[in-house]
């Protein structure tokens, strides 16, 4: 049977991670956690909307969907059912970057959890009625989450407009045109490419023993065939020299107003420093825009901002809802004017000091569980391409100076 080679061990904040790799490619990531009898199995692949073609947007994500249709050994459903049987849960997720899929049960089912995860990996089976029936059910899901929400077709628009030609602009659950002309041969293709052991990072997280964990998985993966996907280059996106505006007309009752600005990357050295900049402005009931917004200024209802943790540059977005009788443009020159004095007056220290203990402390809360653990490794595995990333977060935040900001 083939084994695991041990890449590393890393020791960091109380917390042992061991990281190994299989002859084909697989990497697992190990965290030991005996304190309650539950375990978490996570499945990261290195693929997102981001690696599919022009034409074939929303491929990452509908084919996500069809990871639960069964294969020639275990018939649809049986996956779920038997996960449900033992009192776990079951999910998956599509973004830019990855997809990941997870199970959460209670130790002692190990065996049978990743028997099933290699079948379905290397014998997944879908006939053409469960895929068109998929396909339906994603086109569904595209028109009530994103052509029926304002909100969410602004934020599609804005991104397909402020970046001109790295494939962010796409939205992970597609366009309508191009889901509607997807096929069984185009799933088949993208599974053949992408779903192979060498770009899949398994992360096991709870009470598993050891030795347990490395024969099981070696046994159930190690026949996997390695696929040897590469990731097409991007193109950095040029830095902007004049704003971009853009008007949707959209039935509702007060105006909305969406901003982007070009962000940095997940492990760039500045991004720290945009999240605790976005924490002093919006955050809280002191966030500066919070009280120019909507506290003091009585222009919006509500406002939300995201800055994205991607592998690539991204956009830093920001959005408000304004109350009835007020503008976009009005909350517009408010959220510039804020900006402005950040950058010509600088912050205090104590809105410095009180945005980083925010971050840190919600970074912590984050970390509570063993399957939130295990989501920081996936994630910055396959973001970063190095889990030890999740370690250095806090003290990154804790870097960040009124300068940088």
């Amino acid at each position: 049977m083939p084994a695991f080679e041990l890449v590393d061990i890393c020791q960091r904040a109380g917390t042992t991670v061991e990281r190994y790799r299989l002859h084909n490619g697989l990497v697992l990531l190990y965290l030991p956690e005996p304190r309650a009898p539950v375990f978490t199995y996570q499945t990261w692949f290195r693929v997102g909307a981001s690696d599919e073609r022009p034409g074939k947007t929303g491929l990452a994500h509908l084919f996500e969907h069809l990871m639960f249709k069964g294969t020639v050994q275990t018939p649809e459903g049986e996956y779920d059912r038997r996960i449900e049987e033992m009192g776990g849960r079951t999910n998956a997720a599509t973004w830019l970057d990855w997809t990941f899929y997870h199970a959460d049960l209670p130790a002692g089912n190990l065996g049978w959890l990743a028997a099933l995860e290699a079948d379905r990996l290397a014998n997944l089976a879908v006939t053409p009625e469960a895929f068109e029936s998929e396909r339906k059910v994603v086109m569904n899901e595209r028109r009530e989450t994103v052509e029926d929400e304002p909100v969410a077709l602004m934020s599609e628009t804005l991104w397909a407009r402020a970046i001109q030609t790295h494939p962010y602009s796409r939205p992970t659950i597609g366009w309508m045109a191009d889901i509607e002309g997807l096929t069984l041969a185009d799933c088949q293709a993208f599974r053949a490419k992408w779903y192979a052991p060498d770009n899949a990072v398994l992360v096991v997280a709870g009470d598993v023993p050891r030795d347990a964990l490395l024969g099981t998985v070696a046994e159930a993966y190690g026949d996997l065939v390695p696929g040897h996907a590469v990731r097409a280059p991007t193109t950095r996106e040029a830095p902007r020299t004049s704003p971009l505006h853009d008007t949707l007309t959209l039935p509702v009752t007060s105006e909305r107003l969406m901003m982007a600005w070009q962000s940095p990357a997940a492990t760039d050295a500045d991004h720290p420093t945009l999240e605790v900049l976005n924490e002093l402005l919006f955050e809280g009931d002191s966030g500066r825009l919070h009280r120019a917004l909507i506290t003091e200024g009585e222009l919006a209802s509500s406002h939300f901002a995201f800055v994205p943790e991607f592998r690539d540059p991204g956009l830093y977005e920001v959005g408000v809802e304004l109350r009835p009788g007020k503008t976009a443009a009005q909350a517009e020159a408010v959220v510039l004017d804020s900006l402005a004095r950040v950058a010509a007056e600088g912050i205090s220290e104590a809105e410095l000091e009180k945005a980083r203990n925010r971050l840190e402390t919600r970074f912590w809360r984050n970390q509570q569980t063993v399957q939130q653990r295990a989501q920081g490794l996936g994630h910055w595995e396959v973001t970063a391409g190095d889990f030890q990333h999740v370690f250095s977060v806090a003290d990154r935040l804790a870097a960040v100076t009124r300068e940088d900001v």
